[in-house]
């Protein structure tokens, strides 16, 4: 113990004395959490529409008022026609426009079908979705209320029934974007700082030349090894200490589960980043293919997380993959801790998983280190 004791207490030396390392370990992480959390967001507003009114009735404008009142779109553009306003959209003037056809008022009236065209620049596929729904939304809103509106002034004093449905959100009652991002931003941090460090550690042990001062001596290779990866996991843990702090004075995230369970998965999750650090440093010979290595297998895990994406959207042999993905898993813990306030009954599947990947992991990096003696 007194071997990796004095192992780790050089660790720590090396990197506070690195006046280049503290800033990537303590400044980055703060501003990273911040400004992503505050960025990252599946709401659309002030969205560029525009709107070709061919009908001039009041209903028609009734229509495009309802468009106005709301908080997701910017009418800002009357066009005369449906080519003026392809033009529009071409030019990237407007995202969206609605073609309200003549006699729509009148069809309104007689019960007879009416049709609106909806236009969509649909470039970002995802934006297109979104924005359809908030066009349908208004659009069937305007159509009920349309409705009850004829047959009070016609003959037919009966008013229809309509059902209403009353939602009620759990665990995201106000349906802040935040609440759901700042956790998932907390895990991309933990996870990208630990991995990049640990990887370059060793392998910059390699450019100085004292890796292989080191192997020759008598440190065993499990002392050097946990000396040298123990700091990190330290930086860690602390790291996820100061955005959890960040995440309730900023961003008044809610932390309804236990505290303990949190750390102690997270003391799991660690170890199989510093693993995956560990292994890639055994392959490589600079700091820089450690970084591009890292970067290559990082960015692959974020996409495939479950962060930006839902992972019951994508294809099968992608969903397959997922459950290989370590960041998948600390994504769904972290939720189901901060937002459900789950117990150990409900994380022990997850838990089990990541404490495989962890053996696994950390066994295949200490059988591909190297040492001399």
């Amino acid at each position: 113990m007194k071997t990796i004791g004095y192992i780790i207490r050089k660790e720590f030396k090396q990197i506070f004395r690195n006046k280049g390392m503290l800033p990537i370990i303590f400044i980055l992480p703060i501003l990273q959490l911040v400004i992503l959390s505050n960025a990252a967001t599946y709401e659309i507003q002030n969205i560029e529409f525009g709107y070709v009114d061919a009908d001039q009735s009041s209903s028609s404008r009734a229509l495009i008022s309802a468009f106005e009142a709301s908080n997701y779109f910017n009418v800002t553009q009357r066009l005369n026609s449906d080519k003026e306003a392809a033009q529009a959209m071409l030019r990237g003037e407007i995202s969206v426009y609605l073609s309200i056809p003549t006699n729509f008022e009148r069809n309104l009236r007689i019960d007879k079908s009416n049709q609106l065209g909806v236009f969509i620049d649909a470039i970002d596929g995802s934006a297109a979705g979104v924005i359809n729904v908030y066009t349908n939304q208004i659009i069937q809103k305007f159509n009920k209320e349309i409705a009850v509106e004829f047959m009070q002034v016609s003959d037919k004093m009966t008013i229809p029934n309509n059902i209403d449905s009353i939602p009620l959100f759990w665990y995201n009652q106000t349906l802040n974007y935040k609440t759901f991002m700042v956790p998932g931003i907390l895990v991309l941090l933990v996870t990208m700082i630990t991995l990049f460090l640990s990887g370059m550690n060793i392998v910059r042990e390699k450019e100085i030349g004292t890796l292989e001062q080191i192997n020759v001596t008598p440190i065993k290779k499990h002392h050097f090894i946990i000396g040298k990866l123990f700091p990190f996991w330290i930086l860690g843990m602390g790291l996820l200490t100061i955005g959890l702090l960040l995440a309730k004075v900023i961003f008044n995230t809610p932390m309804l589960g236990s505290f303990f369970l949190l750390y102690g998965y997270t003391a799991i999750y660690i170890t199989v980043i510093l693993g995956i650090g560990l292994f890639i440093s055994n392959y490589t010979d600079t700091q820089q293919q450690a970084m591009f290595i890292a970067w290559f297998f990082i960015v692959i895990f974020i996409l495939m997380s479950g962060l930006f994406t839902p992972i019951e959207s994508m294809p099968k042999w992608a969903q397959f993959l997922t459950e290989f993905n370590p960041i998948k898993y600390f994504v769904e813990v972290i939720r189901m801790l901060m937002l459900k306030g789950s117990g150990f009954k409900d994380l022990f599947p997850l838990a089990i998983k990541t404490l495989a990947y962890a053996l696994v992991m950390n066994a295949l990096a200490v059988w591909s280190y190297k040492k001399t003696n």
